[in-house]
């Protein structure tokens, strides 16, 4: 009898899968790297046109992924961004109050971004995306606690050839034009790769992306007449008083008496400068916000001090102060100091800043950092918009913070101000990026409003600025200086500063479009999926 022999197959190996994470690591370090270009493009480095690129990154990133990849991803490109443009809110109160921040500006930018993946789908998304992001930033700009509109694109747009759009439709279209540009490098690049693979390209799509980059370019040209440094209403001669802190941090404000004395010492300095012919006699002077935190209307020795100064140049001078009313909250105020009649007018700081001049949920903050007692006293906004007659200028006022809201340097120009003062304190930030950051804010605003702009700060940097955006003259940080210069005024309305929030309004009502056309598209193929498949159910089986 003959043994059967039984062959066992063995089994057919398993489909080998790649461990390697890096295919799906691609994506989320695309997203961080987008952000960090984001940020790269903003002061102190003259690198404004990496913005195109970060854009450009970003549309890829967020290219038809459905809404939570679009929220995780939109989330590290947002830190990617914010994380190392906002580092200076920790400079002296530690890690904890930035990071706060820097995330709750991220989870803005990611739930964008989220709109940013739905317009995707749609023909000409680089225009619905550009306005979903301009949507945003105004956004930013208002929730929570007032807004925070840091960050704002156009805020990195002082050295851009994209500039001269902020005279045409302010910071909104400035941002709007620049992130327009931005994907419609990624759309000109998909279809050039397109036309290498198959040899052809859609009409509509070449179209497409040749106007998504070249009409933000064009418009910029365009709008270069309406970039104006003529003396319209003739020049004054403005002085800007830098007088230093004792020391760097926080506990500068423990030598309040040491700041004011530094100021009014400067002033008198340059008194002196004028009478020996070395400088010209300046018309008005601007002393910088918190020049002097002893209350002069309470402190007699503070307002001698004041006095004795403005009376040796012999000027109307702006004084930064700290009012402290018997009752209620404090004012971040400024006062038009005249040398003969001393405090005659004043103009109390409207858009305060939360978690540094007033405290909101103070036993909450309180848990995470005990920085929050050091706002013992809250600060009140003011309601009146600030133009100061100073030797017959009208000097439209906009205290530090105040200049990255639209609407409180509008309001000064509207109301007749010829020239803008910034007067402003980055003593708390150290030698961070923070007053670059900020001093750009104003050269766009002198473009957008078609202003000279003079920037007096208590440490540095301080600043006269042209109504075209150059900076002619700046001191160092943390150096006293006495900026002394012959800037041109201006009347005119640009037409940025005639139509307000309606460019804004305009580009936003653009966004709730595009998203509600992708929303209804969206549906629209959820529910041809669901019939489909529901009609596959329903077909009997072929016998």
């Amino acid at each position: 009898m003959s043994a059967t022999v039984t062959t066992v197959e063995p089994p057919p190996a398993p489909v080998s899968r790649s461990r390697k994470p890096w295919p799906r690591l691609v994506r989320p370090a695309a997203a961080v790297l987008s952000g960090a270009l984001l940020y790269a493009s903003f002061p102190p480095r003259p690198l404004w046109w990496l913005v195109l690129p970060g854009f450009a990154l970003l549309g890829w990133v967020l290219s038809a992924r459905g809404p939570r990849a679009a929220l995780g991803l939109g989330l590290l490109a947002g830190l990617g961004f914010m994380l190392p443009l906002l580092h200076w809110t920790g400079e002296e109160v530690g890690p904890v109050p930035w990071l706060a921040l820097a995330f709750a500006e991220a989870l803005f930018i990611a739930v964008g971004c989220v709109g940013l993946a739905l317009v995707s789908r749609l023909p000409y998304w680089p225009v619905w995306g550009a306005a979903v992001w301009t949507l945003d930033e105004a956004l930013r700009a208002r929730v929570p606690f007032g807004g925070f509109p840091w960050g704002r694109i156009a805020f990195g747009q002082a050295d851009s050839a994209f500039l001269p759009l902020a005279a045409l439709g302010g910071t909104p279209l400035l941002s709007f034009a620049v992130v327009l540009c931005g994907f419609g490098l990624l759309e000109a690049v998909r279809q050039v790769r397109r036309y290498r693979a198959t040899g052809t390209v859609p009409r509509a799509a070449v179209v497409a992306a040749a106007v998504t980059v070249a009409v933000p370019v064009a418009a910029a040209l365009a709008a270069l007449p309406l970039v104006d440094d003529s003396a319209e209403d003739g020049t004054a001669t403005v002085a800007a008083i830098q007088g230093n802190v004792p020391r760097l941090g926080l506990d500068f404000n423990s030598q309040r008496r040491a700041v004011l004395d530094n100021h009014a010492d400067r002033t008198e300095q340059l008194a002196r400068e004028v009478r020996a012919g070395k400088v010209p006699q300046p018309d008005f002077v601007l002393w910088p916000e918190n020049s002097s935190d002893l209350d002069p209307y309470r402190n007699p020795d503070a307002r001698e001090a004041i006095d004795r100064a403005v009376r040796a140049i012999g000027a109307p001078t702006v004084v930064g102060a700290v009012l402290a009313p018997d009752t209620g909250p404090l004012r971040n105020t400024l006062i038009q100091w005249d040398p003969k009649s001393g405090p005659v007018a004043t103009y109390d700081k409207r858009h305060i800043q939360p978690f540094g001049e007033y405290m909101p949920m103070r036993s909450f903050v309180r848990i995470f950092s005990k920085d929050v007692d050091r706002v013992q006293r809250d600060f009140g906004s003011g309601t009146k918009v600030g133009v100061f007659d100073l030797a017959g200028t009208k000097v439209g006022l906009v205290t530090c913070y105040e200049a990255a809201f639209d609407d409180a340097v509008r309001d000064t120009v509207k109301g007749g101000g010829q020239l803008i003062a910034v007067p402003s304190n980055n003593a708390t930030f150290g030698r961070s990026e923070m007053t670059y950051q900020q001093l750009a804010m104003s050269q766009v605003r002198a473009v957008e409003h078609g202003r000279s702009v003079v920037v007096p700060v208590t440490s540095g940097v301080s600043a006269v600025i042209r109504p075209d955006g150059t900076i002619v003259e700046k001191t160092r940080m943390f150096t006293p200086d006495a900026l002394v210069d012959e800037v041109p005024l201006r009347s005119s309305l640009t037409p940025a500063t005639r139509m307000g929030a309606l460019p804004e309004g305009v580009l936003a009502l653009v966004a709730v479009a595009g998203l509600g056309w992708a929303a209804a598209g969206s549906l629209r193929a959820r529910k041809a999926r669901r019939d489909l498949a529901a009609g596959q159910e329903n077909t009997p089986a072929a016998p």
